[in-house]
């Protein structure tokens, strides 16, 4: 009875124990039941399509983003589970949402698992991950070795067919070394399934460790005598990729395989065979594998005359036979093209793949015209009389509306220019310059420069031609343009009264040309009487005072269109006519006005000029008599080239001050530093701060006058008495540039030759001093693509003396069209071997470039 009652009074003594216990032993048992079926009553992970349609109906990028992380986080769990039933799905899914551009790498290891596994499901999709997400960047690729061996030993060939994708799609050269051996059993197959794909793999093994090639070179014998095309088109790549890799595969398949005639062989078949639905393509027998014998057919007969021979008459099969009416056809003929233009064709053959250009030329298409255009680029320099026959089609072509055409088009059209044809070349020329688009006018016009030096039938067509180009596009023409016309109108001396007529009138027209407005003032202070006295016999002369030329001069100073160089070459033309007018006074009142103008450079001018009139009044007639005539040593323009304020003027012309030096004493002592500075001397720079370099002997004397005691450093160039203007008396010497340098029967040497830029260097000696070698430098560009900002540094040892020139040019013309000449002067006193230090600095494509050499190979008579 205590015992209930206690019981009753305590029933918490005896319901905890049976009650809470209880249920809490059962649910400890029970837990990982109900933890299985609660995954079991998990929904299952949605489809791959359901995914993406669901993706696509987001309207947002933000949108998307969230619905992706949703889904990444529920495939994060599932590989956490370890859950191997939808493993694939969500593999799957992640590969899709790489291909969207988002983070998958967290399903690298799970692709490892679905290859291990034995479904051939898994399988598929696990190399497909493999090749997506990982690298050989990565070591967990490394894992999977063994299993694409188990796989490629596989009895399903579809299994070794995903191992052989994967192998040849990623594979690391740790990897293709491992693997090898089972690669070339598998190209030994009598399977064409496993034979096309082992052959891809093979040449992804040769490309990661080229020293296997050997192995799979007995396997490549029966190849080309399968039937299957897949077979064939992979076979023609791995011999493709052998030969491209090897001289020795390739000496090996002309000689011994006679690879020559199998191909041959193959290409006739596919020519003549009739309709096959299996390999048809717009009526054209499998065009893929004519295009891959064809270039293999390159490959092998380039230099090589027996090879070149036994492939003419199909590549003149091809050549006639294929359908033009069809891209794919125009595709074999491109490849035919170039295959005929490679190798050593007959004269016969060449005319007719360039017949084929031409005929791309008048197609509508515009890829193929600029591909036509782009081939003719190439062959011009060997087959030009062939070209020349579709000149007026190329001429035709710089009226297109696509850019990429009309530049290829223009590039050509200076490439067919020569004597016999470039009154007409330059009339399409000169038309074209005046409608093109500004970004074309630069290029254009240099072409024409170039053009007319070079094949002028007239000295006055080419003073014609220059002045219309000037006239069009004065501000896009290449810094040396003044110095050019100017040293041409200088020696065209019965051209005279004519170019100084034309260019006033020119002058009267339009100011806004500076280039034009700077050749106009040079010519009028040195022809400026032949224009007042109209002795013109070529035109109709035109009568024009002192004071009209001089109020045009005057203009020319105040005018708001003038650079500061302008203004210079205005104010000094004014200055040559107190010689040739009457006007003395008024002269003299405009050049006082400007001694105190705000230009330093223009007030420098004035004040010595002043001194000229009050204190040298006597030397002023000798000082500013006419320029002689000029002896061109650059095929480019004078040597000498000072540019100031982003204008050109020549210095050999022009009797002004140059600017700061353009490479400073630092700048030089920087390069020796990067030449290795203790054993070479700093270059003499032509241009001294305190002195400008002239014309004359003043130049020559330069190295004469220094130190010769092989000292680190140059010493200073002797100052002009100050009793004398030297700023006037610089540039104005009447002996003519390097007029005492001949010959010396040196031969020539290339010492640079590298990413399509070539220098070469010419030799002569001084006669003065033959411890003197004068070196000139030609640079040549043979890329597609002009090279700007070119500067040419050179460093000797300190035994040397050397001076470096100012280049004709600072930029080098694409495709050869011209070149950059720079003259070096060297002094050997003791006539040691000579060796040099180069550094060379450009911009090619909108990238700078700099690179160092160092030349050692002189030939012995330039130092001797």
């Amino acid at each position: 009875m205590r015992l209930n009652s206690g019981a009753t009074a305590s029933p918490r003594f005896f319901h905890k124990p049976l009650g809470y216990v209880s249920v809490t032993l059962r649910l400890r048992d029970d837990s990982s039941h109900f933890l299985a079926s609660l995954r079991l009553r998990m929904p299952a992970p949605i489809r791959l399509r359901e995914l993406i349609r669901t993706i696509r109906t987001a309207r947002t990028q933000a949108e998307e983003r969230e619905m992706i992380q949703k889904e990444c986080a529920a495939i994060r769990s599932s590989f956490r589970e370890e859950d191997n039933t939808y493993r694939c799905r969500n593999v799957a899914k992640l590969l899709y949402m790489h291909m969207l551009g988002y983070p998958a790498h967290f399903g690298q290891l799970e692709c490892l698992k679905l290859i291990a596994s034995q479904k051939f499901t898994d399988k598929r999709i696990g190399y497909l991950g493999a090749m997506l997400l990982l690298d050989e960047r990565q070591d967990v690729h490394l894992l999977m070795t063994n299993c694409i061996k188990n796989d490629l030993n596989h009895s399903t060939q579809y299994v070794q067919g995903l191992a052989l994708c994967t192998l040849g799609c990623m594979g690391s050269s740790e990897m293709c070394r491992d693997l090898a051996g089972e690669v070339e059993k598998l190209l030994k197959t009598s399977n064409s399934y496993l034979r096309k794909k082992a052959a891809l793999c093979a040449v992804h093994v040769i490309r990661k460790v080229p020293e296997l090639m050997e192995m799979f070179l007995p396997a490549t014998k029966n190849l080309l005598s399968e039937k299957n095309h897949g077979v064939l088109h992979t076979s023609v790549v791995l011999l493709t990729e052998m030969c491209e890799r090897s001289p020795d595969m390739l000496a090996h398949f002309r000689k011994n395989e006679k690879l020559v005639p199998q191909l041959v062989r193959i290409l006739k078949n596919l020519i003549m065979s009739g309709y096959s639905p299996e390999h048809d393509v717009s009526g054209i027998s499998d065009p893929f594998l004519q295009v891959r014998i064809l270039r293999l057919l390159r490959i092998l007969g380039k230099s090589d005359d027996d090879s070149s021979e036994a492939m003419n008459d199909i590549l003149a099969q091809v050549a006639t036979n294929t359908e033009t009416s069809k891209n794919v056809g125009n595709a074999i003929l491109y490849e035919t093209v170039l295959t005929i233009m490679d190798i050593k064709s007959e004269s016969g053959l060449r005319v007719l793949a360039i017949n084929i250009l031409g005929r791309f030329l008048l197609n509508n298409d515009k890829n193929i015209r600029y591909v036509a255009l782009t081939s003719l680029l190439k062959t011009v320099q060997t087959d030009h009389n062939a070209v020349q026959r579709h000149r007026s089609t190329i001429v035709d072509c710089l009226k297109d509306l696509d850019v990429s055409i009309k530049r290829r088009a223009m590039e050509l059209s200076f490439a067919l220019v020569n004597g016999n044809n470039i009154r007409g070349m330059m009339k399409e020329l000169l038309y074209f310059l005046d409608s093109c688009d500004p970004e074309f006018k630069a290029d254009c016009a240099s072409g024409v420069f170039l053009a007319a030096e070079k094949y002028a039938p007239s000295k006055r067509w080419h003073i014609d031609t220059i002045m219309r180009v000037l006239t069009t596009a004065g501000s896009y023409v290449r810094d040396d343009s003044v110095p050019n016309l100017i040293q041409l109108i200088t020696n065209s001396v019965e051209m005279h009264a004519y170019t100084v007529q034309r260019l006033y009138k020119a002058l009267l027209d339009d100011i806004s040309q500076q280039p034009l407005v700077q050749v106009a003032s040079w010519c009028i202070g040195e022809y400026g009487d032949l224009l007042v006295s109209g002795q013109c016999e070529e035109e109709e002369p035109i009568q024009v005072t002192e004071d009209e030329v001089l109020d045009v001069l005057e203009g020319l100073l105040v005018s708001n269109l003038s650079t500061p160089v302008t203004r210079g070459y205005a104010l000094t033309a004014i200055m040559k006519l107190s010689t040739r007018f009457s006007s003395v006074n008024r002269i003299k009142k405009v050049v006082s006005i400007y001694g105190s103008s705000i230009d330093v450079e223009l007030q420098q001018r004035a004040v010595e000029y002043n001194a000229l009139f009050k204190k040298y009044d006597h030397m002023r007639p000798a000082l500013l008599e006419r320029m002689p005539i000029m002896e061109k040593t650059a095929t480019n323009g004078p040597t000498e080239i000072v540019q100031t304020n982003g204008e050109t003027e020549p210095s050999a012309v022009e009797p002004k001050h140059p600017p700061p030096v353009t490479q400073p004493t630092n700048q030089a002592n920087d390069l020796l530093d990067l030449l290795g500075g203790n054993d070479v001397v700093p270059v003499i720079q032509t241009t001294m701060p305190t002195k400008p370099a002239s014309a004359g002997g003043e130049l020559l004397d330069l190295l004469g006058d220094l130190s010769l005691s092989g000292g680190s450093a140059p010493a200073p160039a002797p100052s002009v008495p100050t009793s004398q203007p030297s700023f006037l008396l610089d540039g104005l010497s009447s002996q003519p540039l390097f007029n005492d340098i001949a010959a010396a029967g040196i031969p020539p040497m290339t010492a640079y030759n590298k990413n399509g830029l070539k220098i070469d260097f010419t030799f002569e000696r001084a006669n003065p001093n033959p411890n003197i070698a004068v070196i000139t430098i030609h640079a040549s560009n043979s890329t597609e693509a002009e090279m700007t900002d070119f500067v040419f540094q050179a460093a000797v040892p300190k035994t040397f003396q050397l001076q470096l020139l100012s280049p004709s040019s600072n930029v080098v013309p694409a495709l050869n069209q011209g070149t950059v000449t720079q003259v070096i002067r060297v002094l050997n006193p003791q006539k040691q071997q000579l060796r040099m230090r180069i550094k060379l600095t450009y911009t090619h494509k909108g990238s700078p470039v700099q690179d160092l050499a160092e030349v050692n190979n002189f030939p012995p008579q330039s130092w001797q």
